[in-house]
């Protein structure tokens, strides 16, 4: 029976147990990714992180969760009340269900009932996941705006034009998956992912995403709307208590779906690692084993997540559009013409497999090739003084006038005078006393 025939006969009890732990997934994990983080970046910096709340301070998460709600909620007067209420759930929700689609396992048995680690298969699955991550990021932007203030719109401005060119960049990164699988549904991706997985076949679409998943989710060095050195704390500078702490959940959330989907997408899903893969009858992809490998799978990912910020400065805003507008889009287009072009007309006796690990490598070289490349602009004079021929700056006015000396001032003679009367009235009237 295939997987979405299995999906169809589940009984009701069944689903609420699969509505449950979809919706407990990315809460539970967020409170031990908390913890790993600030664990992890102390262990880079020479500090020992948290240690003073529970073993190890491995309840710091469960401290910080019941202290938020307690928090004093300040509202401001020009606050557009409606909204801003309805932006922390306009984030959290949609980045939530967005596990509803992912396939966690195989067909696995529960209470004597055969069903599939999966709750719904959806023909277009994978625009389901763009769509929620979408959606969480309008949810900053209304954030921003509603506040009334104008350092937290400047954060959603900055959220609103990493929505325009990081999202077209994941989706075009995905567009190569998709038609190397022939189908939109996640199940049927990782399914396809049983000999060869897509982050070797498709090694372009899975270096795009990587990139284009960090700036999706606001993470340093793409943490521009949450700019703590200019916009005070960015778009959630006028958000406390619970509503804070949506925002940051719903952070985090957003880093383990996206995670997830790339294991998804390039990693084989819930397909056990070679060498694991060549053991005999499988035994390693059937029954609960897989739910091990999506989830160690998809910890790698968060693990990156936190390398990057542990190690990696803020971008610029100009460096951070370029990235996106002037690399990877184009790469992206450029990859799928090649992909679709492959697929189209593909000489005879040639795999597929051959043929793409063949474009992918120069697409890689001449990547390379283009960073390593020196720029050839000469700079001004100006501009090499200011920056030592870095990045170009607008032209400044240099010329300080310098101030004029001053003149020594000399006593007035009358002055004096009035000095010396003074002093000499002074002396006469202690001689008279």
């Amino acid at each position: 029976m295939d997987r979405a025939a299995l999906l169809a006969d589940d009984p009701i009890w069944l689903i609420l147990i699969k509505v449950v732990v979809v919706l407990l997934i990315g809460p539970v994990m967020t409170i031990g990714l908390i913890v790993g983080e600030r664990k992890i970046i102390g262990r880079m910096q020479q500090r020992p992180g948290p240690n003073r709340v529970g073993p190890f301070g491995l309840l710091q998460s469960i401290a910080d969760a019941i202290k938020l709600p307690f928090k004093e909620q300040i509202i401001p007067d020009t606050a557009d009340r409606k909204v801003y209420w309805l932006a922390p759930i306009l984030s959290t929700i949609p980045a939530i269900l967005a596990f509803s689609v992912l396939p966690i396992g195989p067909e696995v048995s529960i209470f004597g009932e055969r069903t599939v680690l999966q709750l719904v298969d959806l023909p277009v699955g994978v625009l389901v996941i763009l769509a929620c991550s979408s959606l969480g990021v309008y949810g900053i932007v209304l954030a921003g705006w509603s506040s009334g203030s104008p350092y937290p719109l400047l954060g959603g401005l900055r959220s609103a034009a990493q929505v325009i060119s990081y999202e077209i960049a994941m989706g075009l990164s995905i567009v190569a998956v998709i038609l190397y699988a022939g189908s939109l549904s996640t199940g049927d991706i990782v399914d396809a992912q049983h000999g060869l997985w897509y982050s070797v076949a498709l090694i372009p679409s899975f270096v795009i995403y990587t990139i284009s998943m960090v700036g999706e989710t606001n993470r340093a060095p793409f943490d521009l709307p949450e700019a703590e050195s200019e916009l005070v704390g960015g778009f959630h500078t006028e958000y406390s208590s619970m509503k804070f702490a949506l925002f940051f959940l719903a952070e985090y959330v957003n880093m383990v779906i996206v995670s997830a989907f790339a294991t998804t997408l390039f990693l084989g899903g819930y397909n056990a690692p070679w060498p694991i893969s060549l053991i005999h009858h499988n035994y390693f992809n059937t029954g609960w084993w897989p739910i091990l490998w999506f989830f160690g799978k998809t910890l790698i990912f968060l693990f990156a997540y936190i390398w990057l910020r542990g190690t990696l400065p803020r971008m610029r805003y100009d460096q951070f559009m370029r990235l996106g507008w002037k690399w990877l889009v184009p790469l992206n287009l450029v990859w799928i013409v090649i992909v679709t072009g492959i697929k189209a007309f593909q000489p005879e006796g040639w795999t597929t497999r051959a043929v793409l690990f063949g474009l992918a490598g120069l697409l890689l070289i001449a990547i390379v090739i283009a960073f390593l490349t020196p720029d050839r602009r000469v700079p001004d004079e100006d501009q090499v003084a200011i920056t030592g021929g870095g990045y170009p700056i607008p032209p400044l006015d240099l010329d300080v006038p310098k101030p004029p000396k001053r003149k020594a001032v000399k006593a007035r003679p009358a002055r004096r005078e009035r000095a010396g009367v003074a002093a000499s009235a002074a002396q006469d009237e202690r001689e008279t006393d």
